[in-house]
């Protein structure tokens, strides 16, 4: 059991202390590739989940006395930390959802980055003052952190995904409650490490894990607590709303995609066929932002089908600990179960199975599933409405612009959207009247620290990452400041 020793130096994080799991208070982690037991993670009780908002609202006012300054320099020093440790919480990554170690790496490195840029942010929370109707009063616009904030995060990209709740929290003077899946459980205890050991409060992080049916409901239900962020499933994030509407706690939601990728007809189909094969392929196709539905102009459909297929063919299926391992296995059976299920309908409606779709015979264990394309699915099946989140994607056919937008803009998600072609005018009009919060063109890469990411209709609402992020773990408090009547400029100044 490789990280025995990490879950028992760790555990859950309350008001500063860790609480490690044991056999007998614990759940059992597992290895996604050989489905080896990793060790025993913690199963927080419905009290510890309570102490642990009562430590955050204590966190909260420590963290309120910082200065933006102050907050700044913590956050960099965990920033600073997190590329150190990048090679360890990339293995931890890697062990504990089969996420290829070169790629879970890259997502240490990206936590940093979003961390670092909220270590700005923090610096640049500017209020206004502004002449009022009354003269010699003074308009006043100041914004204050809201307390205590809970962070909900999946296993998909358990560093960087929380990454981007905790850097805008806690650059704003928030404390924070995290409840992480329990797959990606060491690479979030492994993270929150980082932030402790550069400084922070006791009470400002805290951690808790084990089963949601015990902690979001506690979390939802406590009036101390005002925010909430969470990155998760459709059908999750609509009960978190609905029980957010008791204590009207303010959400922000990331939720699924069915991301749409146009390609025109002058579309690089060399650069395209790259480019998608490790975009759609990319931590086995387990991305919210992940490319799934490709409609191809017909004039090129053939080519582009046949490179896309050989660029998928030739990536390298296997151990996830391996630096040139583009796919490991998927995180969860239940994963690999279903993506099996949407596939095999697809294949039984008549749609052609181009590559993949099966296990691979050469590993007698692991969840491991074959980089998948399928051409020409009816747009009726499961595969074509609800969200893969795995290694398959589609391919169809369109004639007309306005018949591909039409198509693209059919399902209630809207996350992200690709666009591949040369042409201005096809970008503008094309980006102009697709429905989605993230589009790329000519690219794959949806989200960067520096910009918004987020979506639309079913998708959620908020965004994370960017300059306006910090607002959401703000309040606006409106100051009206006249001078009193028998105030006057130098009242209350000595005369000589």
């Amino acid at each position: 059991m490789e990280l025995h020793e990490h879950y028992r130096e760790h555990g859950l994080l309350i008001g500063g202390r860790w609480y490690p799991a044991s056999a007998d208070n614990g759940q059992v982690s597992v290895n996604p590739a050989t489905e080896a037991p990793l060790g025993h993670t913690p199963l927080a009780t419905k009290e510890q989940v309570t102490q642990a908002v009562a430590a955050a609202v204590i966190g909260s006012r420590a963290m309120r006395k910082l200065t933006p300054w102050e907050r700044s320099a913590l956050l960099r020093r965990a920033a600073v930390l997190i590329r150190e440790r990048a090679p360890q919480l990339g293995r931890i990554v890697a062990l504990e959802t089969g996420k290829p170690i070169a790629q879970a790496a890259g997502e240490a490195n990206a936590s940093a980055e979003s961390i670092d840029w909220f270590a700005d942010e923090a610096r640049r929370v500017f209020g206004m003052s502004y002449e009022s109707r009354v003269k010699g009063g003074r308009y006043l616009v100041h914004y204050e952190p809201l307390g205590v904030v809970a962070a909900f995060t999946p296993w998909n990209f358990p560093l960087l995904l929380l990454a981007r709740k905790m850097g805008p929290a806690l650059a704003a003077g928030n404390a924070i409650v995290i409840r992480p899946s329990n797959e990606a459980a060491g690479a979030t205890m492994a993270l929150v490490r980082c932030f402790t050991d550069a400084g922070f409060p006791e009470g400002a992080v805290n951690l808790v894990i084990g089963k949601p049916d015990v902690i979001t409901p506690t979390i939802m239900a406590d009036e101390r607590v005002a925010k909430i962020s969470f990155t998760g499933s459709v059908p999750i994030g609509r009960q978190i709303v609905e029980m957010s509407a008791q204590t009207l706690k303010k959400v922000t939601m990331e939720l699924g995609g069915h991301a749409p990728v146009i390609v025109h007809s002058d579309a690089d189909i060399a650069a395209f066929a790259k480019l998608a094969s490790l975009g759609k392929f990319r931590n086995a196709g387990q991305v919210c932002a992940s490319p799934t539905r490709f409609y191809v102009h017909q004039s090129i459909f053939d080519k582009t089908v046949k490179a896309l297929v050989e660029r998928s063919k030739a990536l390298k299926l296997g151990d996830p600990l391996e630096q040139n391992t583009d796919l490991g296995p998927l995180t969860t059976a239940r994963r690999r179960e279903a993506i099996e299920r949407l596939v095999d309908e697809a294949a039984s409606d008549g749609a052609q199975i181009l590559c993949g779709g099966r296990r691979p015979s050469q590993f007698g264990q692991g969840w491991f599933y074959e980089p998948t394309l399928v051409a020409n699915p009816a747009p009726h099946i499961g595969l074509m409405n609800d969200e893969p989140f795995g290694p398959v994607g589609t391919l169809t056919p369109f004639a007309t612009t306005d018949e591909v937008i039409e198509e693209a803009n059919r399902l209630p998600f809207a996350l992200a959207a690709y666009v591949f072609t040369r042409s201005m005018r096809n970008t503008l009009e094309t980006t102009e009247r697709l429905q989605a919060g993230v589009i790329g063109v000519n690219t794959f890469v949806a989200s960067t620290a520096e910009t918004p990411f987020g979506g639309a209709k079913d998708s959620g609402f908020g965004r994370e990452g960017g300059p306006h992020a910090i607002r959401d773990y703000l309040d606006t408090k409106f100051i009206n400041l006249e001078l009193a009547e028998d105030e006057t400029p130098d009242a209350g100044y000595a005369t000589v």
